[in-house]
């Protein structure tokens, strides 16, 4: 899965594009964009570059920090089952088989450990009250309403999800989910932490690709940054995938000619695009 073009020099190419991860990558580890990042987004956008932000989270939570960006930006959510051009058009929709959603919730919810989680179109669903995660979403304000697990909701499902502390855990049932449910869905690694499942054949390097076939553009014209697994096929389909130095090493060892840059802390991915493109 590895490009070995991502190690060409940048400085000198000509990019139309760029597409970011946002949690552990364009955010700070307080999940809000810092100052030098707004700043150095809306220079890349009078420059006439399009800008997209390439997230495992809710559109509707994007948009905040698009708003908080100040630029016209696209978006690929819920790891690329939608994407919606800067003035909010939903350009690419693929949703979950209806019947796979409650069989997937029933093999979950037997461990109580787990969380678990729905991204509809408009909302998000969880089958446990969380404070911690209504912090993740201060900015944006988007928080959860409660679903029942033995009646779990199976339309317009972008992903669905769940979160456990111990990834091996996770990994194991990783591998039973794709044991029993085949090509019928995709499933990602968005943190160590969170599983997530979508339609077969979604992901952000797959929206990616219908970006740039809107814009009229060739994905040898884009830079891409990501630290998760879920943000592997991006970083591969751009011409320079840029891994952040924090990624899990399951990342690293799936492109390992990437170049590695700083963590989201330092907002590397600013300080890149400030000596790379500007």
């Amino acid at each position: 899965m590895s490009n070995p073009i991502s190690s060409t020099s940048s400085s000198n190419h000509n990019f139309h594009i760029v597409a970011s991860d946002l949690d552990g990558t364009l955010l700070l580890p307080d999940h809000t964009l810092g100052e030098f990042t707004k700043k150095t987004l809306k220079k890349l956008h009078e420059k006439g570059m399009t800008f997209i932000f390439a997230t495992g989270r809710h559109h509707v939570d994007v948009e905040s920090f698009r708003t908080s960006a100040g630029i016209p930006a696209y978006m690929i959510t819920s790891n690329g089952a939608r994407v919606h051009s800067p003035d909010n058009e939903l350009l690419y929709s693929k949703n979950l088989p209806e019947d796979v959603i409650q069989p997937i919730v029933d093999i979950i919810k037997q461990d109580p450990n787990h969380r678990i989680h729905i991204y509809r179109s408009n909302d998000w669903l969880t089958d446990k009250e969380d404070l911690k995660l209504s912090k993740h979403h201060q900015e944006s304000g988007f928080n959860y309403s409660l679903f029942d697990t033995n009646n779990a909701p199976t339309e317009d499902i972008a992903k669905l999800f769940f979160t456990h502390p111990d990834h091996d855990h996770l990994a194991e049932y990783e591998q039973q989910l794709k044991a029993e449910f085949g090509d019928r869905i995709s499933i990602a690694f968005s943190t160590p932490w969170c599983l997530e499942m979508m339609a077969p054949n979604v992901s952000k390097g797959d929206a990616l690709q219908a970006v740039a076939q809107k814009l009229g553009k060739e994905l040898e014209h884009c830079v891409s940054f990501g630290d998760g697994m879920n943000d592997v096929e991006m970083l591969a389909a751009a011409h320079k995938g840029l891994i952040m130095g924090t990624a899990h090493e399951k990342v690293m060892k799936a492109l390992p000619n990437n170049d590695i840059i700083g963590s989201s802390a330092d907002e590397a991915v600013a300080h890149y695009l400030e000596d790379h493109l500007l």
